[in-house]
């Protein structure tokens, strides 16, 4: 049964060593996301799931104590999923999923296990919300920790340029993570989430999934878009 859920933005800025100059830029959507994960805490689960964007190289289970890195971004940094794991996987975490290692890091999780879920982009919608079933049918007490940013295309330096539809789907997409509602995020179009560039489309999908049957109560902590692509904190417990 899923207890409790944080979704937090995952790009790679908000590691201050990777954004440098512009670290402070993120430094409400980091203290937002420190607040969520002190949901999860605070809801004792027995499992923690990391569900977040993955390429074909980085999709699948990684297990605790997979080692991920910010080498990519020239940054000399490496985390790890949880604790030291003699099971751990040989294949770095990807980017999204080491983004989440470093915030519980950084806020010291030692709640519960944990292990990360990569999925990719193409992952329908249906297929998202039966892993999200199947997620939380593996323990008691499961919470999760969703990554996924919004569109990508907010203004005309956006990686994705300046698209009018990215406005109104980013204020949906905040609307239904900060309410809780899972018909809404089933019903999420996958094909204008692609045009859109928003990573976090599969990732909510599969929280939808897992929160299926729970009566639990959504709070929107952030939402804003400073680089053009739309960053959203929510918890629900």
């Amino acid at each position: 049964m899923l207890v409790a859920a944080a979704v937090c933005p995952c790009p790679p800025l908000l590691v201050p060593d990777v954004a440098v100059g512009a670290a402070s830029e993120l430094a409400a959507a980091r203290a937002a996301c420190t607040d969520a994960l002190g949901v999860l805490a605070a809801a004792r689960p027995d499992r923690l799931v990391v569900v977040g964007p993955a390429e074909q190289s980085g999709r699948g289970p990684h297990p605790e104590g997979t080692r991920g890195s910010f080498r990519g971004f020239g940054v000399d940094l490496d985390v790890r999923l949880g604790r030291d794991r003699a099971a751990a996987s040989e294949r770095e975490l990807p980017p999204s999923l080491a983004v989440a290692a470093w915030l519980l890091e950084r806020t010291g999780w030692s709640d519960a296990p944990i292990e990360g879920l990569g999925v990719g982009e193409p992952l329908a919608a249906e297929r998202c919300i039966e892993v999200g079933r199947d997620i939380v049918a593996q323990a008691e007490r499961v919470a999760l920790l969703v990554m996924g940013d919004a569109s990508a295309c907010r203004t005309l330096k956006a990686p994705g340029y300046l698209d009018e539809r990215a406005a109104p789907f980013d204020a949906e997409v905040a609307r239904a993570l900060g309410a809780a509602d899972v018909p809404a995020l089933k019903a999420l179009d996958a094909e204008l989430a692609y045009e859109l560039k928003a990573s976090g489309r599969a990732p909510w999908q599969v929280l939808a999934g897992a929160a299926e049957g729970t009566d639990l109560g959504g709070a929107l902590l952030y939402e804003d878009a400073p680089y053009g692509v739309g960053y959203v904190v929510a918890t629900w417990s």
